[in-house]
């Protein structure tokens, strides 16, 4: 198996925010990326310039970050031929790398607005980089830059940030050196093409935690609603469990849980409502095991969160 690592630019409307068309926000203007062997030897590199279609004219910002002339983007092919020369180039068996977790969504978006066929496997793991550098070096929450991250392991910088093709460089240079045995198994899902059924709603076990995907629904409350969703069993062993803290809103997409198995403890639940491109809504639910601290932390949440909506009910009171 290879590794393709790649990296995109995109443009967006000229006229700012709200003028855009809905159906592609982002408009993909360059694409740069390298091929790596299983030893992350570098085996091929991929680098075009794409000329939109949609947005024709660089918005400010976008020449401002990649530094892009309208003159370079004018000559160029258009999306369709140059995607389809980038997959027939990345080969069937290979494992994407980002650094980030937007640009295989953004691709596939793309992809979908010029009704060419998506040959990408569903569901659709990755490496996000960024997230796996964290785990390595960092906590595991925080997020470097790309810059940051070149500058944390003393790789020279010899070419600019910024353009699709420099990016993909800085990011095999950093993949290169990474140990990538230890945090392999913590592989990214791309949720542009959700779980169609139940059936092919998705779960994996990376040891210190779990993750569900569900199937789209209508709103958050029928997802709430549904039995499958709310469901916790221990990330352990995945033994049936004594429900402490019963699912509550922490947020306007967030919502915390907290139950016990009788053989490793307390466990932490939380469910993230996110919205699919065709308006309907999904569920990511994690479960990790939980410590005194954790739990402590998670009690006093939901009595600061309980105390909140009294004080504004006596508030509407008056």
């Amino acid at each position: 198996m290879d590794y393709v690592i790649f990296d995109l630019e995109w443009n967006q409307c000229p006229q700012g925010k709200g003028k855009e068309n809905p159906k592609l926000p982002f408009e993909i203007v360059e694409i740069g990326a390298i091929k790596l062997n299983e030893n992350k030897e570098e085996i091929g590199r991929f680098q075009e310039v794409i000329r939109p279609l949609v947005y024709r004219h660089l918005h400010y910002k976008t020449k401002e970050v990649i530094h892009l002339e309208q003159e370079e983007l004018d000559r160029a092919r258009t999306f369709s031929p140059v995607v389809r020369d980038f997959l027939a180039w990345c080969g069937e068996d290979c494992k994407f790398v980002t650094w980030g977790s937007l640009d295989l969504s953004e691709l596939q978006r793309n992809m979908d607005y010029y009704h060419i066929r998506n040959p990408l496997p569903n569901p659709l793991f990755f490496y996000d980089l960024q997230k796996m550098f964290s785990l390595l070096y960092d906590d595991g929450k925080s997020r470097m830059s790309l810059e940051q991250a070149v500058e944390f392991l003393h790789i020279e910088k010899t070419i600019p940030f910024h353009r699709a093709f420099d990016d993909t460089y800085y990011t095999a240079e950093v993949m290169k050196r990474m140990d990538l045995a230890q945090v392999e198994r913590y592989e990214s899902v791309d949720y542009h093409r959700l779980p169609a059924s139940r059936k092919e709603e998705i779960y994996r076990d990376f040891g210190t935690y779990t993750k569900f995907v569900s199937k789209t629904f209508a709103n958050k409350e029928e997802a709430m609603a549904d039995k499958v969703v709310t469901s916790m069993r221990c990330s352990r062993c995945g033994l049936p469990v004594w429900r402490r803290i019963r699912w509550f809103s922490a947020g306007p997409n967030t919502y915390l849980s907290l139950v016990q198995c009788p053989r490793h403890g307390y466990v932490k639940g939380k469910i993230r409502i996110k919205k699919s491109g065709d308006g309907r809504i999904f569920v990511v639910k994690t479960m990790k095991p939980a410590d005194e601290e954790a739990v402590k932390k998670l009690r006093e949440k939901k009595e600061q969160i309980r105390q909140r909506r009294r004080e504004r009910r006596k508030r509407g009171k008056r």
